[in-house]
């Protein structure tokens, strides 16, 4: 499952990294990416990572994370739009 986080306070390459590694320590993420330019976090987790738990991570390292958005994880597609195999 892919989830996105809003992330207000990144200006440059150290903020996200601290936003990344934060959300990196919480159980049940297995991988992030973070950008300024976007504002947002991507985070893909397993089910049992809660929205609140992503935001107090991100929170607690003095940047405001919001509005928490799913993702679905459909099939991956190639370069004109066909389904891969």
């Amino acid at each position: 499952m892919t989830k996105v986080l809003t992330v207000e306070g990144m200006m440059c390459g150290m903020c996200e990294s601290h936003v990344a590694d934060a959300l990196r320590k919480v159980p049940g993420v297995e991988k992030v990416s973070a950008s300024r330019s976007k504002k947002q976090a991507r985070v893909v987790c397993g089910p049992e990572v809660t929205d609140a738990a992503l935001l107090a991570a991100v929170n607690a390292t003095g940047y405001e994370a919001s509005n928490v958005r799913a993702e679905p994880d459909g099939p991956k597609k190639g370069l004109f739009g066909f389904r891969k195999k």
